[in-house]
């Protein structure tokens, strides 16, 4: 099966192709057109197209509202045009549920955008599935990893020094960027619709973080922050499917055994060069 995979340079998109070695990476799809994606798809011959490319910074999004929408819209709209015939993943966002006013966890169905990012993300899965039903829209959560250049929670957390500030009463999943990559064979035998996919929790933000510093031996001060909205997901839909996670902490933890033996065998690699 041959996957097409956009957005290869960021951090999901980059991951994914580093697992398979029969994926394409897709060129730069900034100032892409219609014709010019649909010669891409064919020319790739692609079974599956992995669209991961966005403008995620929520920041960016609303001081640039036409950037987001060109990219976060007509972008994977484009791609839903040229891949009628062929298994289209878009990656979506927990943001969608983040002006929902119920206690949470959410299910698919129960959706209110928050910002504009999250506003572009709902309207690209409704727009994409009205073209291609067969198509999966991953409502992932904020993803981690040890080996990445971008700040992340892991690594936020790893080389904190003075203190760290979440919210006792925000509940939210966060995931381990491996096991998003485990979970992707998986993920293209899924029918087509909207999936919560990730790491559940029914810890705070500030409970999670206080075992994780625990966890570390470090001694950082963790501060009660204002109160934020919850971005907490029931991810029971896509597990009937053999989609499979581990709860927050634990992947945490596995993440942190991985990080700790590359590291060790880095040193040992080191040492025998000396």
């Amino acid at each position: 099966m041959k996957l097409l995979i956009t957005g290869t340079t960021g951090f999901v998109g980059h991951k994914i192709m580093e697992s398979y070695a029969q994926a394409a990476a897709a060129p730069s799809l900034r100032n892409a057109t219609q014709e010019r994606i649909k010669r891409m798809v064919e020319e790739s011959e692609a079974d599956v197209v992995i669209h991961t490319a966005a403008i995620s910074d929520i920041g960016t999004c609303q001081k640039n509202p036409e950037a987001s929408y060109f990219t976060n819209v007509q972008i994977p709209v484009y791609l839903a045009h040229a891949c009628k015939d062929r298994k289209l993943i878009c990656f979506s966002s927990d943001q969608v549920y983040s002006a929902c006013e119920e206690e949470g966890p959410y299910v698919e169905e129960v959706v209110k955008p928050g910002n504009i990012y999250a506003e572009h993300k709902l309207e690209m899965e409704e727009r994409v599935l009205d073209l291609v039903p067969s198509a999966v829209m991953l409502r992932a959560e904020w993803m981690y990893d040890f080996a990445s250049k971008k700040p992340n929670y892991f690594l936020n957390m790893i080389h904190a020094k003075q203190q760290a500030a979440f919210s006792t009463r925000q509940f939210r999943g966060i995931t381990y960027l491996k096991e998003v990559v485990e979970n992707m064979d998986h993920v293209m035998a899924l029918p087509g619709g909207a999936y919560n996919f990730g790491s559940e929790t029914t810890q705070s933000m500030y409970e999670i973080t206080e075992q994780f510093l625990d966890l570390l031996g470090n001694q950082v001060a963790i501060q009660d922050a204002p109160p934020r909205h919850n971005l907490w997901m029931n991810c029971e839909k896509a597990r009937k499917y053999g989609v499979e996670f581990s709860d927050v902490f634990d992947g945490l933890k596995r993440c942190l055994r991985d990080y700790e033996r590359t590291n060790k065998t880095l040193r040992e690699g080191n040492s025998n060069e000396k």
